[in-house]
């Protein structure tokens, strides 16, 4: 049984100008031990998904689906019950650390709160975890700034005690949200290397919401390609870089610096910008940002399957794929 099954998965904003349909129809799950990555660009709805099934979606915000955490639907748990859930089993690194961290709390106070209330940790046990931790997402001379607020950490910094924190309680399932975003290079790498040897000590799953492509390289076992609040394309890490079949993946991968390519071969960038989320185009919602598409495209693509469950949402043909879904049928599944 996989850890994490989330099927159907909607998400949908009330606001002034309309409905916003930040997640449709998602489907994926995730196993123990296993990194999968969600990627695509700003806005495709990739934070929305897992704030969805965390109970941490705007007032505004609507989820319908199912999410099942070791047989447990999450959408359907009363506050309290998530709450036992949340830091204990499933972590979640936020991509913004500035607004993570409440500023009138020490460090000290925000980290070893989280192990005493989920761990029962006496005072002491606690800020020694917490300040090892410290040290292991390399913050220097943890043992003194444990006691400072975040204003007296410098971005990067307060990114590494937010991954500090989110490793604490060493959860089954950790979600982290562009958590290098304003790490870097080096940093990068030895937090990446952390999170590695965590996983194989403690067989940890983990969501890795990125657009950083190399990151996903490193780290993943499996990709979903997300685009406009769908996934376009679903496979292994090898299946995704090297034998990419939808048109948006290829985009991406195109427009990604690389050491094999020629220093004069010019970066190709995806043309246009994603539609708007209060009125999708039917069809293909790429259609108007793709070199490949034809008529066809103005109706719902199909979802294609192949060996080992990698999809491809497209009227291209899949390599070594059959059709499970016709376009109308599931646009009216919709």
């Amino acid at each position: 049984m996989a850890l994490l099954k989330v099927s159907n998965l909607d998400v949908r904003f009330d606001t002034r100008e309309g409905v916003v349909k930040a997640v449709n129809s998602m489907d994926f799950e995730i196993d123990e031990g296993e990194t999968l990555a969600i990627v695509g660009e700003s806005g495709a709805g990739k934070s929305q998904l897992v704030l969805s099934f965390m109970g941490l979606l705007a007032e505004n915000g609507s989820v319908s689906g199912e999410a099942l955490f070791r047989g447990k639907d999450l959408l359907q748990m009363k506050p309290g019950e998530l709450n036992g859930i949340r830091g204990r089993y499933i972590a979640m690194i936020f991509q913004d650390p500035m607004t993570s961290l409440n500023p009138f709390l020490t460090i000290e106070k925000q980290m070893t709160e989280v192990v005493r209330h989920h761990q029962g940790l006496r005072k002491d046990e606690a800020r020694a975890h917490a300040v090892e931790m410290l040290r292991a997402v390399r913050i220097p001379d943890p043992e003194e700034r444990i006691r400072q607020y975040p204003h007296e950490y410098s971005g990067g910094m307060r990114q590494r005690v937010m991954i500090a924190m989110g490793l604490l309680c060493e959860p089954e399932l950790l979600i982290a949200d562009e958590p290098s975003t304003a790490l870097d290079v080096t940093v990068q790498a030895q937090i990446t290397e952390l999170v590695g040897e965590i996983r194989k000590e403690t067989r940890m799953s983990a969501i890795l919401i990125t657009h950083d492509l190399a990151v996903v390289a490193e780290s993943a076992d499996r990709i979903i390609v997300m685009y406009a609040g769908e996934a376009v394309e679903t496979g292994t890490v090898d299946d995704i870089f090297y034998h990419p079949q939808h048109p948006y993946t290829r985009g991406l991968l195109a427009s990604v610096p690389r050491l094999d390519r020629a220093s004069d071969d010019e970066l190709q960038a995806i043309p246009g910008n994603p539609p708007n989320l209060l009125d999708l185009p039917s069809g293909c919602h790429f259609r108007d940002r793709c070199s490949e598409a034809t008529g066809q495209c103005n109706e719902r693509p199909p979802l294609w399957v192949a060996d080992g469950g990698r999809t491809s949402r497209c009227f291209l043909p899949m390599e070594g794929g059959y059709i499970v879904a016709l376009g109308n049928d599931a646009e009216e599944a919709e």
